[in-house]
């Protein structure tokens, strides 16, 4: 009598859990086709009624795309010429001149020349601006310019540039272009291994894997692994390079989303290469997305220390999703998670201010997680280091000369006045005087927030017609702006002067070349060859 009591009373309970699912799902779908039955009747109704011409397949790729907008900046849509432009190719490998080109104020540059590759043996340097590949004149071309570079290999591609304003032309033929996962390690001082991972894409822990073993095979008894300006990449890759110190079966990352199908934990597969070796890894503003998973799953395993500054936070997982003719929607589908429990992601882009920009948690919000060993880490946003390094942060001033790209253009300068300068490179107060005066003959805008909000007071001014009666108060706050920049950019100069030396390392050596400087002259890599030095710091630190 009881357990038909039971049954009795869980049946309708399940049918109910059903009921409410099936009604809610029913919503959705109700909401979702009401949507775009409105969307679909806007849409032709406007195209057959208004009164010019109308680009049907141009306005529902602005909206579609503009619609995405409002979601996150990883989320968008690819209509069929997209798809075919911007394919990616995860192994590393393609056909081209190896070259990073940039596009600016609707103007394309050389930014880096890679050695040895199809555009360094034309002759071609960073800086130079392309105005013509082949029959395309650039100046009427607006699309991404760099697919006019690619081809079948060994095709002759005639391209017109300017160098320092002087017009010239050069033929390069394409060839297989292979860039590197890991472009350089070698053997520091004290036996200290030193491995560059610069992305992640089919090789990465291949590479790594190799590097990592020929280190220690000249001797390497210490570990740091540079993840610096890493962007990310393959997910795999990243939960593999981890595996190398870590043993089989840990989690790595888990993949959380509201749609079930997409929660994944992640674990290692392999037996490990090394577990006990002492390991570094150094990451920076720039370390985004797979570089996040490495260093949150070595920190949260106390595997080893992270050094640098606090990371990207780039925590959101997309998936390209192909869509009919040949298009393709790349959605976020979930959030990243570190072993211990910790978001990864430092942007909220369901929640945005009066400016529509996407919040950041608070200090005084911060998480705490813990630890394998029980250490107490916090969220908020990419991975904060275990030892933070003071002098690698960079004021607004720096980040605003960057931004602008006035480092590589006066670099460019610099370079042209002594092309076949041999050794390193310096970069002396006069240099910098010099770049001072480049800053204002140049009439660069350093958009700071103060100079961003100053701008807008006049925009206000000038809209409520009233710009004519503060003119002569604006002025004074300009000069005043101006004093204050000029003493900046003075408090900053060893910064500045930092990067202007190493944008000039790699014009006269390559990246190559940088890498090799840094084994000598770099603060991070000092702080963790001291640390994997001092084993009862690093323990401390581990609390092994």
């Amino acid at each position: 009598m009881k357990r038909y009591f039971k049954r009795k009373i869980i049946f309708p309970i399940v049918a109910l859990t059903f009921l409410f699912i099936g009604v809610s799902f029913k919503n959705d779908f109700f909401e979702i086709a009401k949507q775009i039955e409105i969307f679909t009747g806007v849409f032709k109704t406007v195209n057959q009624n208004y009164v010019d011409e109308t680009n049907a397949g141009e306005m529902m790729d602005i909206a579609i795309k503009n619609m995405l907008k409002e979601l996150d900046p990883y989320t968008v849509f690819f209509n069929e010429q997209d798809v075919l432009k911007f394919k990616i190719n995860n192994t590393g490998e393609y056909t081209g001149i190896g070259a990073m080109v940039q596009r600016k104020d609707g103007k394309v540059y050389l930014k880096e020349i890679y050695k040895g590759f199809p555009a360094d043996k034309a002759g071609l340097k960073a800086g130079d601006e392309i105005t013509q590949i082949g029959d395309v004149n650039l100046k009427e071309y607006k699309e991404d310019a760099s697919q006019l570079l690619r081809g079948a290999k060994n095709t002759n591609v005639v391209i017109q540039f300017l160098r320092q304003g002087k017009p010239q032309t050069a033929t390069i033929i394409l060839n297989e272009v292979d860039i590197k996962a890991v472009p350089f390690y070698s053997l520091l001082k004290d036996n200290t291994g030193y491995i560059v991972l610069s992305k992640f894409n089919e090789k990465a822990s291949s590479e790594t894997k190799a590097a990592l073993l020929d280190l220690k095979q000249q001797g390497a008894t210490k570990i740091i692994l540079d993840l610096r300006g890493n962007p990310g990449g393959l997910l795999h890759e990243a939960v593999n390079i981890c595996n190398l110190f870590v043993a089989k079966n840990e989690l790595i990352v888990t993949t959380k989303s509201k749609n079930v199908k997409h929660n994944h934990e992640y674990r290692t597969k392999n037996e490990p290469t090394d577990l006990e070796i002492p390991l570094a890894v150094i990451v920076d503003g720039k370390s985004a997305s797979a570089s996040e998973i490495v260093a949150g799953a070595i920190q949260d395993l106390d595997r080893g220390v992270v050094l640098g500054s606090r990371s990207f936070g780039k925590g959101l997982v997309q998936r390209p999703l192909d869509l009919s003719y040949g298009t393709q929607v790349k959605v976020t589908i979930s959030r990243y998670y570190t072993p211990s429990g910790r978001c990864i992601q430092a942007l909220d882009y369901s929640k945005k201010d009066e400016n529509g920009k996407a919040t950041k948690k608070s200090q005084n919000e911060f998480n705490a997680f813990k630890t394998k060993a029980g250490r107490t880490v916090y969220d908020g946003g990419g991975v904060l280091p275990d030892i933070e390094i003071e002098e690698t942060k960079t004021a607004n001033i720096t980040d605003a000369v960057v931004k602008n790209d006035a480092i590589f253009n006066f670099a460019t300068q610099l370079y042209y006045k002594n092309p076949s300068l041999s050794g390193i490179p310096t970069v002396s107060d006069v240099n910098f005087a010099s770049f001072k005066a480049f800053l204002k003959q140049e009439k660069i805008s350093l958009d700071t927030e103060t100079n961003k909000a100053l701008k807008n007071v006049l925009e206000s001014a000038k809209k409520e017609k009233i710009d004519t009666q503060i003119a002569a108060e604006y002025k004074q706050l300009e000069l005043a702006l101006e004093r204050n920049q000029e003493a900046e950019l003075d408090k900053n100069k060893v910064q500045i002067k930092k990067l202007l030396q190493e944008e000039l390392i790699i014009r006269y050596q390559y990246r190559e070349g940088l890498y090799t400087f840094y084994t000598k002259n770099n603060i991070e890599i000092e702080k963790a060859i001291a640390l994997l030095n001092n084993s009862t710091q690093y323990k401390s630190i581990l609390k092994k």
